[in-house]
């Protein structure tokens, strides 16, 4: 065992009830029921807490911005994955017909390259054996 009693928490962590004593503490006085049990007006008026304004309701116009903003959003991030999950086939189709064009293209630029220093250097043996 770990040294938690066994029906409660572990040694050293405090409960509630031992945070707290509910039997000590009582309401303070200015808003404290009265003998009958009534919840009294607070006797200062500087400790009675200022009431929250009520909300007011946005326009029809505020509205309908809020609603059109929200739903342009959605629309925006909807579009964009429709546009994504179309287009990514097709990029990738043309991403792999670029680099086949391109190398086929080096393929023939290195083959012409090659052969024209074959060339120059045959040319160049002859001429040292004509020479020679």
């Amino acid at each position: 065992m770990n040294g938690a009693a066994p029906d409660g928490p572990p040694r050293g962590v405090p409960t509630l009830t031992e945070v707290v004593d509910w039997a000590g503490t009582a309401a303070p006085a200015s808003i404290a029921p009265d003998s009958a049990g009534n919840e009294p007006a607070a006797s200062d008026p500087a400790q009675v807490p200022a009431q929250a304004p009520l909300a007011t309701l946005p326009s029809e116009s505020e509205l309908t911005a809020l609603v059109l903003e929200r739903v342009q959003h959605e629309l925006d991030l909807m579009i964009e994955y429709r546009i994504r999950e179309a287009l990514t086939p097709l990029l990738v189709r043309a991403a792999d017909s670029v680099v086949r064009d391109a190398r086929h293209e080096l393929a023939s630029t290195l083959r012409d390259v090659i052969a024209r220093a074959v060339a120059q250097e045959l040319a160049r043996q002859r001429g040292r054996q004509q020479s020679a």
